[in-house]
């Protein structure tokens, strides 16, 4: 997948997603199969941007993905500004883990900090959960966020 800003090669992130969905739009290429011809790449200056170290048939799935999630970044769009920033990669973790009804489900109960009503316990529970699943699942994002925000005696970071 490419488009024209300058020639490099990208990991598509979240912070990426960001820039580009606060920007003036795009025009994506997708190539297919052996990709684009690299003279076309060169002519205007495109700049290659990866979903992940895997090889698809086309490029149509990535430019999918991209646009799905910078549309849902547009204003209006999910609804609550709010909605999105709780959301993995906000600030450098995954998000915590998600609870639906029913409260019992094949003998698993929803955490009981959840249905407690204590907003500050809750907050504390899914901020907790996040930096846990952060570390456990990936830790690259965990090691980055430790660089960031470098931990305090006593604390996890």
């Amino acid at each position: 997948m490419y488009w024209a800003v300058r020639s490099t090669r990208l990991l598509l992130t979240q912070d990426r997603v960001e820039a580009l969905a606060a920007g003036p739009g795009v025009i994506l290429v997708c190539g297919r199969f052996e990709g684009v011809d690299e003279r076309v790449i060169a002519a205007r200056n495109l700049e290659e941007v990866s979903i992940g170290d895997y090889v698809l048939s086309g490029g149509e799935i990535a430019a999918f993905a991209l646009l799905d999630a910078c549309v849902r970044l547009l204003p209006g769009v999910m609804g609550q500004e709010v909605s999105g920033q709780e959301e993995s990669f906000a600030e450098g973790l995954l998000e915590y883990p998600q609870y639906t009804r029913p409260a019992l489900w094949e003998g698993r109960a929803i955490p009981d900090v959840l249905t407690s009503g204590d907003h500050a316990n809750v907050a504390a529970w899914r901020r907790a959960e996040a930096k846990r699943i952060t570390r456990e699942r990936r830790p690259d994002l965990w090691a980055a966020h430790l660089r960031r925000n470098p931990v305090k005696s006593g604390s996890d970071g």
